[in-house]
């Protein structure tokens, strides 16, 4: 789902334009006729996966994250590239960042990041029916691919051991649609 804007925008500066984002000044009409000015941040969206194999077990990432000063868990998942469908971009990351691919996926919804700033959208997508492949690190990830009991990566999702929200949201939907498939 793409989330727009209902508010007018009556004025925009730009502020910063970069690789991944751009990020402006916008002076809006607020659907309650108030006028704020917004600083935003756009970004393409993404995707994320939550790969369980045929043991049950889940690819989490622990991977350094300059951002948020160390080492953090989180599913495989990437930038959407321009016109790229979210299933593409999940289909690549998987390879790329897990070395595996999946003969089976189910969309589990989406994701705002944080919607008081960022325009980001995260999709969520399931996948099964995995099998190993020649993964391909970008030079700047670092990144270490753990297999971990499912039940224990939504533990953790519960209990806050796992800080991203992409991660945590993508465990339990996870669980609840396996839940219901019995």
């Amino acid at each position: 789902m793409k989330y727009t804007a209902t508010e007018a925008i009556e004025k925009l500066r730009p502020i910063f334009k970069g690789r991944v984002i751009t990020v402006n000044l916008e002076t809006v009409r607020l659907p309650n006729g108030h006028r704020a000015e917004l600083e935003i941040v756009h970004h393409p969206g993404g995707a994320a996966v939550v790969a369980i194999d045929d043991e049950r077990r889940v690819c989490l990432l622990r991977q350094y994250r300059h951002a948020i000063g160390g080492w953090i868990w989180e599913l495989p998942a990437g930038k959407l590239e321009p016109a790229e469908p979210a299933l593409t971009t999940a289909r690549r990351e998987l390879i790329e960042e897990a070395g595996v691919e999946a003969g089976e996926w189910l969309a589990l919804g989406d994701y705002v990041t944080s919607p008081g700033v960022f325009t980001e959208t995260v999709n969520l997508f399931l996948a099964r029916r995995l099998r190993t492949v020649t993964m391909a690190h970008e030079a700047g990830e670092l990144i270490e691919v753990h297999w971990i009991p499912f039940s224990e990566a939504c533990r953790r999702a519960l209990s806050g051991e796992l800080a991203d929200g992409k991660t945590a949201l993508g465990l339990l939907r996870a669980q609840a649609v396996l839940a219901a498939q019995g």
